[in-house]
């Protein structure tokens, strides 16, 4: 069965917007590229992390990129602070200096964590993308979401359990209304009900670029296991 509803609150006043990071990320310039290995491992040695900020189109690709450093210690941080999935959807303010002595700024910009590359094992950061993200800029963001309402969902109260299907949905985004996250509201959902990509409202200037068809979480049955322990 499928439940057609909002998963929002309705008021565009509560609507999850302003991802602003209070944080600003601190680079300084990089001349040579990440792609050779030495260098780069250089970098990390010194305790940076190639990185690059460019700039959008339409949420493509497009160019003034800059080549940059950035403190590993701090992007660990705020990856471990935030996680992953959150570090991306959150908009920051980015300082490029000369080095990181110094108090003289390049370039100072709002920028989206587009990627960010772990070493396995130890979770250190390898490297990371940043989107230039000022008002007029147009990003593909995917938004983490947040199930709330468990402990009163009539389905999960009668045994059943909750089949996560998806954990982020992809948006085209303003970048002033870019949400940190998406709450997605399980409160009513009974037994072999499910919601879709199409059901999550959000702020009404964000396009999803995703199937609206597809399922994003379903109040399944109970599970085999637990219809043997009746027997």
């Amino acid at each position: 069965m499928l439940i057609r509803r909002i998963v929002l609150t309705k008021s565009l006043h509560h609507f999850r917007f302003f991802s602003h990071y209070a944080e600003t990320i601190h680079a300084v310039v990089r001349v040579t590229s990440g792609k050779n290995k030495n260098i780069a491992a250089k970098e990390r040695k010194a305790g940076r992390v190639p990185s690059i900020v460019f700039e959008q189109e339409d949420g493509q690709r497009g160019g003034n990129k800059r080549l940059i450093s950035v403190q590993a210690n701090q992007i660990r941080k705020l990856v471990n602070h935030l996680g992953r999935s959150h570090f991306l959807s959150r908009l920051f303010d980015l300082e490029v200096h000369p080095d990181f002595e110094s108090t003289d700024v390049i370039e100072k910009v709002r920028v989206l964590p587009r990627k960010v590359h772990l070493e396995a094992g130890s979770d250190a950061p390898l490297n990371v993308t940043f989107i230039r993200a000022p008002s007029s800029a147009l990003l593909k963001v995917e938004d983490p979401l947040v199930f709330r309402g468990e402990d009163v969902s009539p389905g999960l109260k009668k045994g059943s359990y909750l089949n996560i299907i998806k954990r982020t949905v992809k948006f085209l985004c303003p970048a002033d209304v870019i949400p940190p996250y998406i709450d997605v509201d399980l409160s009513e959902l009974d037994v072999n009900q499910k919601l879709l990509m199409g059901d999550v409202r959000v702020h009404p200037a964000l396009k999803l670029i995703q199937p609206e068809d597809h399922p994003v979480v379903k109040i399944a049955g109970a599970r085999v296991s637990d219809q043997n322990d009746f027997y």
